[in-house]
C-alpha cells in the first residue's frame, strides 16, 4: 500500500507542477526511484534491471523531451543526458574506492571465544557468528577482498584443527598452508576468538542509480542529490544510533536517500539556485 500511495501522491505533485511532457517524463523517472527505493530499503540492493533501466529510459525520454535538459536540441539532451548519467557513476565510484582505501576492513574482537558456522547452500553459503546470520556472497564485493577468522578451534567438514587462522575468499579457504575450494566443502565449524571482514562505503548499484539519476535531470541534480542524499542518511543515522536502533557496523541503504535528493531538485531545484545564487552574491 506504502508503494501505491507514494507513487500515486508523486504523480499527482508533478502533474500539478510540470507541463504535460515533463510530466509524463517524470512520470516514468519516479516510477524508477520509487522501485529502486522499497527494493534497497527492504534488500540492501538496486537491481540491473532498475539502474540500467533507468538510465536507459532517461536518456531515450531526455532525446523525447529536450526540456529536461534545459535545451531545444534533441542531440544537445541526448549528450547531456549521457554525460550527468557518467558524471553520476563517476562521482560514487571515486567514493567508493576511497571509502575503500579508507574504511575497507573491520575487525571483531569478541569479549568470549564465539561459535560459528558457514554452511554450503546452492550457489551460496550460510555464514552464522554468534547470533549473528549473513549471506556468505554479502562480504565479498571484490575478487581480492578476504574475511580472517581468528579461531580457537575449527572443523572443516570432518578434519578438526586447533589455534588456527582461517583465511576466507569467496571461493576459498587457505588453513595450515592449503588451500580448499569451498565447492568442495559442505560445511565449516568453530569457535572464533576474532574475525576480520571486508567491507565496501555503499553498494555498486548505488553508482548506477545515481547515474540514472542524472540522465533524467542533468548534472546539476547528480551534485545535489549527492548533497541532499548524503546529508539525510547521516541525520537518519546518527538518530538510528542514538536510540539504539541499529550499531555502528549496521548497513544503511544509500539509494533511498539519494532518491530523496532527486525528488528535492525535481520540486525545488530552482529555488534552490536562487537561493544559492543569492547567498554567493548578496
Amino acid at each position: 500500500f506504502a508503494v501505491e500511495l507514494l507513487t500515486a501522491l508523486l504523480f499527482l505533485a508533478i502533474w500539478q507542477s510540470f507541463s504535460w511532457q515533463v510530466a509524463i517524463a517524470y512520470w516514468i523517472f519516479v516510477s524508477f526511484l520509487v522501485v529502486g527505493t522499497f527494493i534497497d530499503f527492504e534488500h540492501f540492493i538496486i537491481p540491473d534491471r532498475v539502474t540500467i533501466g533507468g538510465i536507459i529510459a532517461g536518456v531515450v525520454v531526455s532525446v523525447t523531451v529536450p526540456a529536461l535538459m534545459d535545451t531545444d536540441s534533441r542531440l544537445a539532451a541526448g549528450v547531456r543526458s549521457l554525460l550527468a548519467a557518467a558524471l553520476g557513476y563517476v562521482l560514487l565510484l571515486l567514493v567508493l574506492e576511497a571509502g575503500k582505501i579508507a574504511f575497507g576492513k573491520k575487525r571483531i574482537c569478541f569479549d568470549a571465544p564465539t561459535p560459528f558456522t558457514w554452511t554450503k547452500r546452492e550457489d551460496d553459503a550460510d555464514f552464522v557468528v554468534g547470533s549473528e546470520k549473513s549471506l556468505w556472497s554479502d562480504h565479498f564485493a571484490r575478487e581480492k577482498d578476504r574475511l580472517l577468522l581468528q579461531c580457537v578451534e575449527a572443523k572443516i567438514d570432518n578434519h578438526p584443527y586447533a589455534g588456527v587462522t582461517l583465511e576466507f575468499h569467496y571461493d576459498r579457504v587457505d588453513v595450515e598452508g592449503r588451500v580448499l575450494p569451498l565447492d568442495h566443502v559442505t560445511q565449516i565449524s568453530g569457535v572464533a576468538r576474532s574475525l576480520l571482514i571486508p567491507r565496501e562505503a555503499m553498494g555498486r548499484g548505488d553508482l548506477k542509480f545515481l547515474a540514472a539519476i542524472g540522465a533524467f535531470l542533468g548534472w546539476r541534480a547528480v551534485l545535489f542529490s549527492v548533497f541532499a542524499g548524503s546529508l539525510l542518511g547521516s541525520i537518519i543515522g546518527l538518530i538510528t544510533l542514538v536510540v539504539g536502533k541499529r550499531v555502528w557496523a549496521a548497513k544503511l541503504p544509500f539509494g533511498p536517500y539519494l532518491a530523496f535528493g532527486a525528488v528535492s531538485w525535481m520540486f525545488l531545484g530552482d529555488t534552490f539556485l536562487r537561493w544559492y545564487g543569492g547567498w554567493l552574491n548578496p
